[in-house]
């Protein structure tokens, strides 16, 4: 139709209504979805001009002639200068409807049989200025970009009393207190049950490991397990809205190895000081609750949540491929290896003479053990531990020291170790991502509520499928590791810390400093993130 195509103004877009009947429905469907950037559907229409809006009902067969009035009167609403504009800037479903009141209360109903078809309608006196018509607030765009914030709502709006926004807070969520633990009992909230086990169990243990180093095992995996489920067990359960995952960050260990250099160099108790500065954190916490200080959100952009979002992933990625060259280092890939050292060797004690440092010397020989040679000896694998050492696992609990071409850092040469790794990260990746977008694709076209299901496990059945396959090939991967005893981590103290301890007592007055930081850092890290988790177009309570 290139002829009609030349009336058609340049820069114009189309708007589809598509209606239909299926068998399977029990009800209607109906969606009204703006494309971003319009796009050119092939077959959709007369000319081929890009498609900006798509309405789309579809209902059980027997009412096929009221879906198609349905879809005429829309197709009439989107020829209303006023509605498209409401179209083009619409945030959210209120505003559509509120587009078509405001289009049902300009328009003039004629009713049937009240008039000729044949007689000519004079057109009104005067017809309505377009601004005039025009929604106030939020549709404008000079409204639009003067609000002061995203997140202005009640809730957030300063009381002026002590704990009067903790008051209010609790009003409002005692009423839904109990019913919330049965809205949960359905099978889209297992799938995050356990997405969400995996999500906070997982950089929990991994984040006490890697404390655990910054400050020689003062607190580890094992405290840092607890405390999370402390405090997660808490939060869930008198939170307004939990939907948040508590854990520490990035910004968090650099506090904690902060605080424990400072320790060590000054010899102070690193568990005492740390103490005080929970203690102290935990007021100041509370200081904030009773001057409403979360009222601060209000003021929180959308451009600072992005920024925030963009860093938590940036840290994420680069932690992630972090690890995975980490463990290039661990299980190196040697290219020009000789394989009758990867296969044949076996263990002898060696006792030789005691160096410097008061260690003794054990040695990795070949099964046909060859004179002692300079030549010879450069090739086979070392291992330097206490004589006593008779097998690897000992060497490695001993933190014994591997050298030679058959060995890597931690034990004899396995090659196929990081490769795998690097199969299992990125197979997880794609899986994952594949399974979560299962719920558009064509697979099973009358289970609509199974491809949602799979949609919904997404992440859970990736890695369960991942593990599953990691055990069955039996390649010896890193795995995590968790605590096998409910104790601390070190012997020489037990769960209780006394405050004070060996360090002197200003230092009780000193961790203001430290613990006013470290509020800052919990008050940001948290306020933002429940900002972005509770955005309006998730449409949560």
């Amino acid at each position: 139709e290139l002829d009609f195509l030349k009336k058609i103004p340049s820069g114009a877009e189309a708007s589809n209504v598509l209606v239909g009947e299926l068998d399977f429905l029990q009800q209607p469907i109906v969606a009204f979805v703006r494309l971003s950037p319009a796009v050119l559907l092939p077959g959709m229409m007369d000319v081929p001009i890009p498609t900006r809006f798509v309405f789309v009902l579809l209902g059980p067969e027997g009412k096929g002639r009221e879906y198609h009035e349905i879809g005429r009167s829309m197709a009439t609403i989107m020829t209303d200068e006023v509605f498209r504009d409401v179209a083009y800037k619409a945030k959210e479903q209120a505003d559509l409807v509120a587009g078509i009141d405001e289009f049902l209360h300009q328009v003039t109903v004629l009713l049937p049989g009240q008039w000729d078809p044949s007689i000519r309608i004079e057109p009104p006196q005067s017809i309505p200025a377009r601004q005039e018509r025009k929604l106030q607030g939020a549709l404008d765009d000079s409204a639009a970009h003067s609000k002061p914030g995203n997140h202005s709502c009640p809730e957030l709006e300063w009381t002026g009393r002590l704990f009067g926004g903790f008051r209010q807070d609790v009003k409002r969520k005692a009423p839904w207190f109990c019913s919330d633990f049965g809205d949960g009992l359905s099978l889209q909230c297992l799938a995050s049950f356990l997405f969400l086990y995996c999500a906070c169990m997982s950089p929990v243990i991994t984040f006490g490991g890697l404390l655990g180093e910054a400050t020689e095992g003062h607190m580890s995996a094992m405290e840092s397990l607890l405390g999370a489920s402390i405090t997660g067990v808490v939060y869930s359960l008198f939170a307004g809205q939990p939907l948040t995952i508590l854990g520490s960050t990035g910004p968090v260990l650099v506090f904690e190895k902060i605080v424990y250099k400072f320790c060590k160099e000054h010899t102070l108790s690193y568990l005492s000081l740390r103490a005080c500065i929970g203690l102290w954190t935990s007021l100041f916490c509370l200081l904030l609750v009773a001057t409403d200080a979360s009222s601060l959100v209000c003021y929180i952009t959308r451009f600072t949540e992005e920024t925030y979002t963009s860093l938590i992933c940036i840290i994420f990625i680069y932690e992630a491929l972090g690890k995975l060259g980490q463990l290039q280092d661990t299980y190196p890939v040697d290219m020009h290896n000789k394989l009758d050292f990867l296969t044949t060797y076996t263990w002898f004690n060696v006792s030789l003479a005691a160096p410097a440092n008061g260690d003794l010397k054990s040695r990795i020989w070949d099964q046909d053990p060859p004179t002692l040679s300079s030549s010879k000896l450069s090739l086979l694998p070392l291992c330097y531990h206490c004589p006593a050492a008779l097998f690897l696992q000992e060497c490695q609990y001993l933190h014994g020291d591997f050298e030679g071409p058959a060995c890597a850092h931690n034990g004899p040469y396995a090659p196929n170790v990081f490769f795998w790794c690097c199969i299992l990260f990125f197979s997880t990746f794609i899986l994952s991502n594949l399974l979560k977008k299962f719920k558009t694709s064509p697979y099973f076209p009358n289970k609509v509520g199974r491809r949602s299901t799979i949609s919904d496990f997404a992440v859970f059945l990736t890695i369960v499928l991942m593990v599953i396959l990691d055990f069955l090939v039996g390649i010896p991967s890193p795995k995590l590791h968790v605590p096998d005893v409910f104790k601390p981590t070190r012997d020489d103290r037990g769960w209780f810390i006394n405050p004070l301890g060996t360090n002197p007592w200003w230092t009780v007055l000193a961790a203001l400093i430290p613990a006013l930081l470290s509020t800052i850092l919990i008050f940001m890290d948290q306020q933002i993130t429940v900002a972005i988790v509770n955005r309006k177009e998730h449409r949560l309570k």
